[in-house]
């Protein structure tokens, strides 16, 4: 019997402890950029920086329909 494993490289979800590089506010955008790092904005802030940021991202994460 042999056993598989595989491995996710999955971006983990935003959580009340992520906190937007800008303001300090609950995070809700992840932008993974293309040059290797991440940086997480509320979704104020996020929509301030999207036009700009989001050519230099290779993923764009937004969890801003959790907010009540």
């Amino acid at each position: 019997m042999t056993a598989s494993s595989s491995t996710l490289d999955v971006t983990p979800t935003l959580t009340a402890l992520d906190r937007c590089d800008r303001c300090g506010a609950q995070a809700y955008i992840r932008a993974v950029l293309a040059s290797g790092g991440a940086l997480i904005f509320c979704n104020h802030h996020g929509r301030d920086v999207e036009a700009s940021l989001r050519p230099q991202t290779v993923e764009w994460i937004d969890e801003s329909a959790r907010i009540n």
